[in-house]
């Protein structure tokens, strides 16, 4: 699903370009990111994608990505590695 890690990686489909900037923004914030904040700023750097299409994205990125994103409590998101 999710091919490179580039900073300036630009996908053509909506749900890769979601799972990006999400990979992105908890780069930048290793002591993770709640839902809620995850969701603003999501939406705030590209007002196209559309809040249900990010909403589920979000839910599903330990599904999707278990391997890099896990959940230390409820509703916070963390990169694996900064565990």
């Amino acid at each position: 699903m999710f091919q490179s890690s580039e900073p300036g990686f630009q996908s053509s489909k909506v749900t890769e370009r979601i799972n990006a900037k999400a990979f992105e923004l908890l780069e930048r914030h290793p002591e993770g990111m709640h839902w809620s904040d995850l969701l603003s700023a999501i939406q705030d750097s590209d007002p196209a994608f559309h809040p249900k299409t990010v909403n589920g994205c979000i839910w599903k990125l330990v599904e999707h990505f278990p391997d890099r994103i896990y959940k230390p409590s409820r509703g916070l998101f963390r990169l694996l590695k900064y565990k």
